[in-house]
């Protein structure tokens, strides 16, 4: 914490923990073959979800693990209706 003391005030004014100035941007780290990829599949990930082609995002794990549970009936049942034929 710095401190100054200015027109009758006490300023306090935290210092930096880290200096960002220091570490190298995302921007260089890729080549422009790297980055065309890259692109590339987050423009399919675009398509998939303006498509619909994503599963649903569940607010807990309990409500996660349900979801499973009620598809894997439906498989069991599917299983076992083809096993009776």
């Amino acid at each position: 914490m710095n401190f100054a003391f200015q027109r009758g005030k006490i300023i306090m004014t935290p210092k930096l923990a880290i200096d960002g100035s220091r570490f190298p941007a995302a921007d260089d780290e890729y080549t422009p073959a790297q980055r065309r990829i890259i692109d590339a599949s987050l423009a399919r990930a675009d398509a998939d979800i303006k498509a619909g082609r994503v599963s649903k995002a569940f607010p807990d794990h309990a409500e996660f693990i349900a979801a499973l549970q009620k598809e894997a009936a439906k498989l069991s049942s599917k299983k076992t209706k083809l096993e009776a034929k």
